[in-house]
């Protein structure tokens, strides 16, 4: 059984600066019904407006990843990182025991879209961390590993037991889907229109399930998804 989560169902939140859409409970959006997914706590659909951005601010104990869709974000932390990553990039920080940071819009004329999530970790009050990964000229029509508890096949390690897979596919490729006994399945479309088993999914929606086995996505135009495997 499938749980569908339409992109129009989502919270939202348009500051002018900012616009948001929350996939969870966050901020002022609040609905018991999405408060996270088995360790999976949120997706925030960001559109920041150019030379926008969140001033200096702290997180703790939450592993934070950053996928940049288009244009790009300038990250400045507590630990001395200062950074602009561009779209096909991704950036990790493990929050721990405690971090700051500011993120903003380098650019004067084009706005940032990114996804913010956040994954709740197996261990409290570890020592901050930040690390990044191109994703740029990840090849279409297939699936690529993004973070894993391990860090294997050269993902990014986080603390906790949470695989994220990314895949841009063209019109017509084809990708299954599995997912062991006992694994928790959350399937986000960034951007772009895909058919999962015989169900029309476009930019913004998810869908989530725990049986396992294999399904089968199909994209009906150029696509950009990422697929939690989780605990």
């Amino acid at each position: 059984m499938m749980t569908i989560r339409k992109s129009n169902e989502r919270g939202h939140a348009n500051h002018g600066w900012l616009d948001s859409y929350h996939t969870f409970s966050f901020a002022d959006y609040h609905d018991p019904r999405w408060m996270g997914y088995h360790g999976l706590r949120v997706i925030n659909d960001d559109l920041i407006m150019p030379g926008m951005g969140f001033g200096t601010h702290g997180h703790k104990d939450m592993e934070i990843i950053t996928y940049i869709l288009s244009g790009a974000i300038e990250h400045k932390d507590s630990m001395g990182h200062g950074r602009v990553i561009r779209a096909g990039d991704v950036q990790y920080m493990a929050a721990g025991s405690g971090v700051r940071h500011s993120e903003f819009n380098p650019s004067s004329t084009e706005p940032t879209h990114l996804l913010q999530i956040w994954i709740q970790p197996k261990l409290l009050g570890v020592q901050p961390r930040y690390a990044e990964k191109s994703m740029h000229a990840a090849q279409t029509g297939q699936w690529h590993l993004i973070t894993s508890e391990g860090g294997r096949s050269g993902s990014l390690a986080i603390h906790q037991n949470a695989d994220l897979w990314m895949a841009r596919l063209e019109p017509g490729q084809k990708l299954p889907l599995n997912l062991a006994a006992r694994r928790h399945a959350w399937l986000h479309v960034a951007e772009g229109a895909v058919e999962l088993e015989q169900t029309a999914l476009e930019g913004g929606d998810a869908a989530a399930w725990s049986d396992p086995g294999e399904k089968h996505l199909t994209a009906k135009k150029a696509s950009q998804i990422l697929f939690f495997d989780l605990q």
